[in-house]
């Protein structure tokens, strides 16, 4: 498993009975952890006194009861910084174990810039843009493209508070297949790829998303954008049936089988502070050179 454990403004403090008391800089949240289906003794003290918790509905959906949370707040991974906020669904904005991705590519990527290379990266579903600034800092320009206008616009504000505001990063409102499909024709090519695909969804226009359906012929169509000479390719997966064998087959067929290099899979997670433990939260397959 990789493990995102480099943060110290992020933490999970404890998990107990379907839900995970976490720390977002000096603010603990209770949300709901479909991962957690045990139940141990809840003694941290936040447990009684969150600044916020997420109550689930037996209906679908859920709601946010507050106590003390400001409406917006930041936190810092290294010198990265980003705007949080408690939005639909139980979401601040953020997927922390997603640090562990962070650091493997903006390591490719500083490496790569200090031998003086220029590094284009596109990140696909890009969400509120935790992989776009991270790949920015590192060096690389970054095409961001995700269906959401306001995902896109807290992205931008993520880019601006970690001092990004001037960096190389092109910010696209669209269908990712669309996308995609546009730069093959424009010849265009892309020295890393990440897609971290939602489940279902739907683009600007309507378009259908079904990931069990797309994602196998979507990584066949991008691999027509990757460069000769690519440095990476992740994909991101927070879908039950998507296990890191699944996404290690598919990606060491369609990438490295054309382009060589190595392929590996594994669960991500974040480490548990009460119990040592470590919180699995999906799996993510990885191609570099």
């Amino acid at each position: 498993m990789w493990i995102a454990d480099n943060w110290k403004d992020y933490e999970v403090l404890d998990c107990s009975g379907g839900e995970k008391l976490e720390r977002w800089g000096k603010y603990a949240l209770v949300r709901p952890d479909p991962q957690v289906i045990w139940s141990t003794p809840r003694n941290r003290a936040e447990w009684k006194k969150p600044n916020a918790h997420y109550h689930r509905s037996n209906k679908g959906g859920g709601e946010w009861e507050f106590f003390d949370l400001p409406n917006e707040w930041q936190i810092s991974y290294g010198d990265l910084r980003f705007n949080l906020k408690p939005f639909s669904f139980k979401h601040t904005g953020l997927f922390p174990e997603q640090a562990t991705n962070w650091d493997w590519m903006s390591g490719l990527i500083k490496n790569a810039v200090s031998k003086g290379r220029e590094v284009k990266v596109l990140n696909l579903f890009a969400y509120t843009g935790g992989a776009t600034v991270a790949c920015a800092k590192a060096g690389a320009s970054v095409t961001h493209v995700d269906a959401s206008k306001g995902m896109v616009g807290w992205a931008k504000e993520n880019a601006a508070s970690s001092g990004l505001a001037d960096a190389p990063i092109r910010f696209f409102v669209d269908d990712c297949v669309k996308l995609v499909e546009r730069e093959i024709r424009r010849g265009n090519k892309y020295d890393g790829i990440i897609m971290d695909p939602p489940s279902y969804g739907r683009g600007p226009k309507g378009e259908i998303w079904k990931i069990e359906d797309s994602i196998y012929p979507f990584i066949e169509l991008t691999t027509q954008i990757l460069a000769d000479d690519a440095l990476f390719f992740l994909v991101n997966s927070y879908t039950t049936g998507l296990q890191p064998a699944v996404l290690k087959y598919m990606i060491g067929t369609l990438v490295e089988k054309k382009f060589g290099g190595h392929t590996e899979a594994e669960e991500i997670g974040l480490p548990v502070s009460e119990s040592g433990l470590v919180l699995p939260c999906g799996a993510s397959g990885r191609w570099r050179a």
